[in-house]
């Protein structure tokens, strides 16, 4: 979106993510309303970045606040899985394909690609989920130390969940 300009043609102006911010802002306040996490974790931050990454590729945000059928397909979008990652991928790579002029990069997609870049290259440690418990045909075995098990994971595995629960609770 480029501001208005009254003197002149008006080209080669700041262009503002209006689009990215507004879904980041919409991200940021479901999760607040959640209070599932401390705003200034690194699991919070891949929550808001899946929860902005998932309103904006989903055909961006609304005039309004979040209307029901809008957090219904929030909560449809952000069901945990290998799916969500492959959508992402593929709105990404539609809306890579080029649609303004030459040389003038949409800064909402931009935005959009580093949370992406960063939900994928960030690893958190997390607790190993796998690992709560032996399966029920093993018997549990003496030696097994007590203590929660750790992995180092991508941030949006984290992140989708914390958005997922989020939209419930909104």
């Amino acid at each position: 979106m480029r501001p208005e300009h009254h003197e002149g043609t008006g080209g080669g102006g700041l262009l503002v993510p209006m689009a990215w911010m507004y879904s980041e802002y919409l991200a940021d306040e479901v999760l607040v309303t959640g209070d599932l996490m401390e705003p200034t974790t690194l699991e919070y931050r891949a929550g808001r970045d899946a929860l902005a990454l998932t309103i904006f590729l989903s055909d961006g945000a609304v005039a309004e606040e979040l209307p029901m059928a809008r957090v219904d397909e929030l909560r449809l979008l952000t069901a945990y899985g290998a799916a969500w990652r492959r959508w992402v991928c593929a709105r990404l790579e539609a809306l890579e394909r080029p649609t303004a002029p030459a040389g003038v990069q949409d800064p909402d997609l931009a935005l959009a690609r580093s949370a992406w870049r960063w939900l994928e290259e960030t690893e958190l440690l997390a607790a190993d989920l796998d690992a709560i418990g032996p399966p029920p045909w093993e018997p549990v075995g003496e030696d097994e130390e007590e203590g929660e098990t750790q992995v180092w994971t991508p941030a949006w595995q984290l992140g989708l969940p914390l958005g997922h629960l989020a939209v419930h609770l909104y």
